[in-house]
């Protein structure tokens, strides 16, 4: 019989909660036969939302009760001191047990990063956890971290953040030698600061692919499979990546609105504007992971609509079959024999 792999959802979580978890659970379902997943969160509500949808539950489907929710701008220590409870806190515990292999939330990126570190621990040889997501490219996409989980991170946390990125990058999309960079402000030697000039001695010695400093276009137009950067700079990049997209569809959308001449023009334009805007559709990349825990956890944004939602499960799905945390263990285990030995 072919695994099952089971998948906890913070059905609660997110701006939306219900109104999306549920639908995205259910298209989630139809989409990968080799899933099951766990709603937790209010039984009640969870029910009446599933009745709504008028679906009798799978056997694939199942619900684990919660009583608490975390808000949305709810403190990291709030959270984890007072939502023992909650459906975000209850499905990364069914994590730890062995109960699910993933869990998924769209709730407070600090709160779920906080809980997660606490409940799961981090992997040996790992300092900090860090956020990972796949950013739209030329080339494909490039996978990049740290997304703000660290706003400042010191070398070593770097080397470790090339180190999972390569790892997430080679069981996901099957590359033997992922290409590392580092971001940076030129590709010169004497350019960075201080932390970026250490953590790029460091990666020059290591066994991982590393193809030396990167610029910001670099992320898109560049030849690389992995950017690392501290989790400040990777949120600013992130959030202005979002941005310009958003800026570009609607400038786009705008022009050919303009008057009937333009109108045809986009009629003609069709084909080509459907590709691009199904390519730099953010919500196809949605779904960040929490690399360098004893477990998988992916975040999902918090204004995700079903569609997008759904990608994150599919998300902790593949990371469920590729065993990302364990690879991320072995390969961490082998680079500090090395050093030991050295």
């Amino acid at each position: 019989m072919a695994n099952k792999y089971r998948i906890a959802l913070d059905a609660m979580g997110g701006d939306h909660g219900l109104e999306v978890t549920v639908p995205a659970a259910l298209k989630a379902l139809g989409t990968y036969a080799d899933i099951e997943l766990i709603l937790v969160g209010d039984e009640a509500q969870i029910n009446n939302t599933l009745a709504k949808h008028q679906t009798n539950a799978s056997d694939r489907l199942h619900v684990k009760p919660a009583t608490q929710v975390v808000a949305m701008d709810e403190s990291p220590t709030s959270a984890l001191k007072n939502k023992k409870d909650s459906s975000m806190r209850v499905a990364i515990n069914l994590v730890k047990d062995g109960e699910a292999d993933a869990a998924v939330s769209a709730g407070n990126t600090g709160a779920l990063m906080a809980t997660a570190r606490f409940v799961l621990k981090t992997l040996p040889g790992i300092d900090r956890p860090a956020i990972c997501t796949v950013i739209p490219a030329l080339q494909g996409h490039t996978h990049m971290l740290d997304l703000g989980a660290n706003v400042d991170s010191a070398a070593e946390h770097l080397y470790q953040f090339a180190l999972m990125g390569s790892e997430l990058a080679k069981a996901i999309d099957d590359i033997e030698s992922p290409k590392v960079g580092l971001l940076n402000i030129g590709q010169e030697e004497i350019k960075g600061n201080e932390q970026v000039k250490a953590a790029h001695a460091l990666l020059s010695k290591s066994p991982l692919n590393y193809i030396g400093y990167v610029e910001g276009d670099d992320i898109y137009l560049g030849d690389v499979d992995v950017v690392v950067c501290d989790g400040f700079v990777g949120n600013v990049a992130l959030k202005n990546t979002e941005g310009v997209a958003k800026m570009i569809s609607t400038l786009l959308k705008d022009g050919f609105k303009r008057n009937i001449l333009t109108k045809l023009a986009g009629l003609i334009a069709l084909p080509v504007l459907t590709r691009f805007r199904h390519q730099v559709d953010p919500r196809r990349y949605n779904g960040a992971s929490l690399l360098g825990l004893r477990g998988i956890v992916v975040k999902s944004h918090g204004g995700a609509d079903s569609f997008a939602y759904a990608n994150a499960i599919g998300i902790a799905r593949t990371e469920a079959i590729k065993q990302v945390p364990q690879r991320i263990d072995k390969q961490v285990a082998a680079l500090l024999a090395t050093r030991v030995e050295a």
